[in-house]
């Protein structure tokens, strides 16, 4: 597949969403390389699916470990690898194939991103259990904070943007399985890391919620000059 085909791909996929994530030009170029290898017969909404069922895999990989042996931890991330790949390319593809509904692809994702955000959370509340399924529901409360900021944002500027900074959900992504990796090795560890988490969220959503006020009194002020 030649230079031309990858940068053409680019062009299509990347035209209508701003990325500031870490892993933003390699995730991109991996993205534009698979659109173009996606059966013809897949559609978007097969994607979407696929990403959903990665999630419930995350989720029965937590449940499975909490019943049976923290090693089935392992297969949250394989979960969280299938959740990456349908939640990526969904949208991506109908770009790609010049077919967008945007409107439609929007409200999609983000009521399936939340449903995986209550799956990880619930998953993690059930390998955990006891006073420590706190965890479990401030991640989901947090990560929904996040969610409702960026709805805000596209609301306020017109700008849909997922990422905060340098951290968007493929980094979380990658935060949560290393972090799942580490409980197979470390037996307990996943109550430290799901702190850490928490408070990593809860960081970000305060510096994103204060930002956003900020650009909301700007916009005020902008429409009080325009009226006059």
């Amino acid at each position: 597949m030649t230079n031309e085909n990858i940068n053409n791909a680019l062009a299509k996929i990347t035209k209508d969403r701003l990325r500031t994530n870490l892993f933003r030009k390699q995730e991109q170029h991996l993205i534009a390389f698979l659109v173009q290898r996606v059966p013809v017969w897949m559609t978007s909404d097969m994607l979407t699916i696929i990403g959903l069922f990665g999630s419930f895999v995350t989720a029965a990989g937590f449940v499975m470990a909490g019943h049976f042996h923290r090693s089935f931890l392992l297969l949250g991330i394989a979960g969280f690898a299938i959740n990456w790949f349908g939640d990526s390319l969904d949208g991506r593809l109908a770009y790609f194939r010049n077919k967008p509904r945007k409107w439609y692809g929007f409200s999609l994702d983000f009521t399936v991103d939340w449903l995986t955000n209550i799956l990880i959370g619930y998953g993690y509340i059930v390998y955990v259990g006891g006073e420590w399924e706190l965890l479990g529901f401030c991640f989901v409360v947090l990560y929904g904070w996040a969610m409702m900021t960026a709805l805000l944002r596209y609301k306020i500027t017109n700008k849909y943007t997922i990422d905060s900074g340098l951290f968007g959900p493929t980094e979380v992504r990658i935060i949560i399985s290393l972090f799942l990796a580490l409980e197979v090795i470390w037996k307990g560890s996943i109550l430290y890391s799901g702190i850490s988490a928490c408070l990593f969220l809860l960081a970000i959503d305060i510096v994103d919620f204060l930002k956003l006020l900020k650009i909301a009194d700007q916009r005020d002020k902008d429409e009080k000059a325009g009226e006059k």
